[in-house]
């Protein structure tokens, strides 16, 4: 959670808002299938619904205010992974300083499955 202070009061941004809006914005990307998750159970990653996306977001805070964000996503068969992976850096990064303030120091992309067909 981050804490930001000004004259009017203090405001707490959870990690949740961090990882919803961080799932949001990567899955609106060209090319992108949506988050994954590994299951415990099969070891097998499977696409998640977008009440549950943030389960493939990992938010790690800074001591100086910055976070980093972790991706893990499914991507569409024949899609350029260079410029997919590049597009949600840029994307995530933008729109998570956008929508909260704060400064984002790394997005990291995992690219853990591909949709065939």
């Amino acid at each position: 959670m981050i804490s930001q202070t000004n004259e009017n009061g203090q405001i707490c941004v959870s990690t949740s808002v961090y990882t919803d809006i961080a799932g949001t914005a990567a899955s609106n990307c060209f090319g992108v299938k949506g988050m994954v998750a590994r299951s415990v159970s099969d070891g097998l990653y499977h696409l998640l619904r977008k009440e549950s996306m943030s389960k493939g977001v990992r938010v790690e805070f800074h001591e100086d205010g910055a976070i980093s964000i972790d991706l893990h996503i499914m991507v569409d068969c024949g899609v350029n992974l260079t410029a997919v992976g590049a597009s949600i850096i840029s994307e995530v990064r933008y729109v998570v300083n956008k929508c909260t303030g704060t400064e984002v120091r790394d997005v990291n992309v995992y690219i853990d499955s591909m949709m065939a067909g």
